[in-house]
């Protein structure tokens, strides 16, 4: 089933306007992985850079949310360096769109309705997980998920689960052309206005 970003109320700016289109036109294509995007972080410990996909769940006025375990190790260099940057790609209609934001964690209210809403069996497998921490092998993966369907209250939200909120300041929108005479758009934002620049390819 294809998944769906789900959008409330967006911005009219601009860049906004833009992402808009470029997700419609792809929605067209019932592409699968449209709600895919690559997050990189700073890792200050190590100082290396870090990376990885996350789904996109929504985007309301501003703000761009999605969810995952607060232990896990994207969620520590969050904590420690609030800038990230993220990356989508829409093979089906060549445009890779750039973003830079600072981030933040949402609310307990928040993540209470929202893990409520979900799937017993998707509750049940994060409530089961210590994301991203070394386990002896696949089977006690699915042991330890099997067991957590046996909860009682799979509806309960945990403390160590919940979502991050980002704002973007930086949009770049690439759109990909056979004579590879790509077209870029930059919209920067500086002092609540939103100065936009061509790049060149």
């Amino acid at each position: 089933m294809m998944k769906m970003i789900e959008i409330e109320n967006i911005s009219q700016s601009q860049p906004y306007s833009i992402f808009h289109f470029y997700y419609q036109e792809a929605l067209r294509y019932r592409s699968n992985g449209l709600d895919a995007m690559l997050v990189a972080s700073m890792d200050t410990k190590k100082n290396e850079v870090d990376a990885r996909y996350v789904n996109l769940k929504c985007i309301d006025d501003e703000s761009w949310v999605f969810f995952t375990n607060y232990n896990s190790p994207k969620s520590k260099q969050f904590s420690l360096h609030n800038q990230i940057a993220i990356v989508f790609y829409w093979d089906c209609i060549n445009v890779q769109i750039r973003l830079k934001a600072k981030i933040k964690q949402t609310s307990l209210r928040y993540n209470q309705k929202y893990f409520a809403s979900r799937s017993i069996k998707k509750n049940a497998l994060s409530i089961s997980s210590s994301q991203s921490m070394p386990i002896k092998s696949y089977e006690d993966v699915k042991d330890n998920y099997n067991k957590s369907l046996k909860f009682d209250n799979l509806r309960k939200c945990p403390e160590f689960w919940g979502g991050y909120s980002f704002t973007p300041y930086y949009f770049e929108f690439w759109e990909g052309h056979s004579s590879r005479l790509n077209k870029r758009d930059v919209y920067e934002k500086n002092d609540n206005s939103w100065k936009h620049l061509i790049l060149q390819p």
